[in-house]
């Protein structure tokens, strides 16, 4: 299940559905959130814009490739978008499998690549006003190990 949404999300709601298969021997989460720094210093709120459509295409495609390479039970994809503040949760991966090590592979792609290639922006706002935070080397660097 892959959404884009403004509102928040219960990790315990989300965990929930994840482990509800008996075979389910593993379930590994990553939870994202607004912190007080980034491109600036004394962030102290943030915005997130996408491109409805592509996006959430985008996170199915990331998906139906981690599904490709570990066999995995459930996946979940959550992003939000909009007027965030400090300690916001930004983005949900849950990932249950009969494998711990299938999950945790499996979580760390999707996040890897929902960071380069899910078209998302974000806007960050600190005392000198705001600016929009360009694409890291380092999640591209990251997203780059899974093509070795």
């Amino acid at each position: 299940m892959n959404r884009v949404q403004t509102e928040d999300f219960s990790v315990a709601n989300e965990y929930d559905r994840l482990a509800h298969d008996p075979g389910c021997g593993a379930v590994v989460t990553f939870v994202g959130k607004v912190r007080d720094f980034g491109d600036s210093s004394n962030v102290s709120a943030m915005t997130l814009e996408h491109y409805p459509g592509m996006t959430e295409a985008v996170l199915g495609q990331i998906e139906a490739e981690a599904r490709q390479r570990w066999p995995l039970d459930e996946v979940t994809i959550i992003h939000r978008v909009g007027d965030l503040q400090l300690t916001d949760q930004i983005v949900f991966i849950g990932v249950s499998s009969a494998h711990r090590k299938a999950a945790f592979a499996a979580c760390e792609y999707l996040i890897d690549f929902l960071k380069t290639r899910a078209p998302f922006w974000k806007k960050e706002t600190s005392d000198n006003g705001t600016v929009w935070v360009d694409a890291k080397d380092a999640d591209a660097q990251a997203a780059e190990q899974w093509q070795r």
